[in-house]
């Protein structure tokens, strides 16, 4: 792949026809119970695999914990990990923990693809349909509960979401021939649709009113509970973004919320809709058509 322009993990070539995909991810704490930070973790890991089609093949535990942190909090965390790994159909093969004060935990991951299978960022076409496959919302939903001010139902439902693999649109995308995606993650929807959007030399419009958002976006959003990462994002990015559409502050800044484990953004070509509509549809995959690829360098809001 190279490193210009980048993507989601690293791929080796290892014969005439299969690539190896290579990623790596950790974080500190986003919730509260060690068994869901450690699935979290391991399922935010294994998307980069899934952004680039591939299959995963095995991980490793990369950690950092505090001496003093209870044994059974340690557990509970591989343990979240170890089984996020087996629903994933791969074994973490050990890892490698350091003494740290703050707890950090993720994985190495190895993956497999047919080299001709590939989604890169960079191989978008005039015409595609951008797809997303989880809400939005993520980040300011946890950075209410940093504060002390989400309630359980709506940390759940984030949860929920965080943990979901990516697998199932990831193998929808290889077996229709797409040829583009990437994971929604820190640099939020417009920063990493700007990735794809910059490296492939075209621009996008998004239709605002088709993007999904948790019931809990706007609550959080409108009590300016955002993370230090949807400002860097806005400063960063919004000047690639033109609002066509008459947008509030509330709703800008949470299309630039960073996103932990977020969905899949795929590109999908018009003529391949209905199929992968029909997949979807008998996975129990949920998706949402938010826009569309056209000439330009910018991103459209409308």
């Amino acid at each position: 792949m190279g490193i210009n322009p980048a993507d989601d993990a690293a791929v080796w070539k290892i014969d005439d026809s299969r690539s190896l995909v290579l990623t790596t991810d950790f974080f500190t704490p986003i919730v509260d119970e060690p068994y869901d930070y450690g699935a979290i973790a391991a399922a935010n890991s294994l998307s980069d695999i899934y952004a680039m089609g591939a299959t995963p093949l095995l991980a490793l535990n990369i950690a950092a914990f505090p001496p003093a942190l209870p044994a059974e909090i340690l557990s509970q965390i591989v343990l979240g990990a170890a089984e996020k790994a087996r629903e994933a159909g791969i074994v973490i093969a050990g890892g490698h923990t350091i003494q740290d004060q703050e707890p950090k935990f993720g994985l190495v991951v190895l993956g497999i693809i047919e080299t001709s299978s590939l989604l890169k960022k960079s191989a978008l076409q005039v015409g595609d349909e951008i797809l997303i496959t989880k809400p939005l919302g993520i980040g300011v939903t946890t950075t209410a509960l940093k504060s002390g001010k989400a309630s359980r139902e709506n940390i759940d439902l984030a949860k929920k979401w965080m943990k979901m693999l990516n697998a199932g649109p990831s193998q929808i995308s290889t077996r229709l021939g797409l040829k583009a995606a990437t994971d929604v993650t820190g640099f939020s929807l417009l920063g990493h649709l700007w990735e794809m959007v910059s490296s492939s030399n075209l621009a996008a419009e998004i239709n605002f009113d088709a993007i999904p958002f948790l019931e809990s976006a706007y609550f959080y959003g409108n009590q300016w509970l955002f993370a230090g990462g949807a400002f860097n994002n806005r400063q960063f990015y919004e000047k690639e973004v033109v609002y066509i559409k008459n947008i509030d502050d509330v709703s800008k800044m949470l299309m630039f919320d960073p996103q932990t484990s977020g969905g899949l953004l795929i590109a999908c070509p018009p003529d391949k809709l209905a199929a992968f509509h029909s997949e979807a549809q008998q996975l129990n995959i949920q998706y949402w058509k938010i826009g569309r690829i056209v000439e330009g360098n910018k991103i459209f809001i409308k």
